[in-house]
């Protein structure tokens, strides 16, 4: 069985379930499953790129490349 056969399958067998404990406890382990899978996924730096960002970070503070926090909060709100 392929993995969208089998996907098809566990949804409709999820849809048929009637207990919200069964369902609370299945979105639990699928939320914690799912930040696994991010902390796995995440790839640290190393120490040169991070001493890179530093340098960039600075020379984009003294050329006035920067914008101030509040400022952006503004900005992010008029994203949604």
């Amino acid at each position: 069985m392929d993995l969208q056969t089998r996907k098809i399958s566990f949804v409709q067998e999820f849809l048929s379930i009637q207990s919200e404990e069964v369902i609370s406890r299945l979105e639990k382990y699928l939320k914690k499953e799912k930040i696994s899978m991010e902390e796995k996924a995440f790839i640290p730096m190393s120490m040169k790129e991070f001493e890179s960002r530093i340098d960039q970070s600075m020379e984009d503070s003294k050329n006035g490349r920067v914008i101030e926090a509040k400022k952006l909060l503004e900005e992010v709100k008029k994203w949604s």
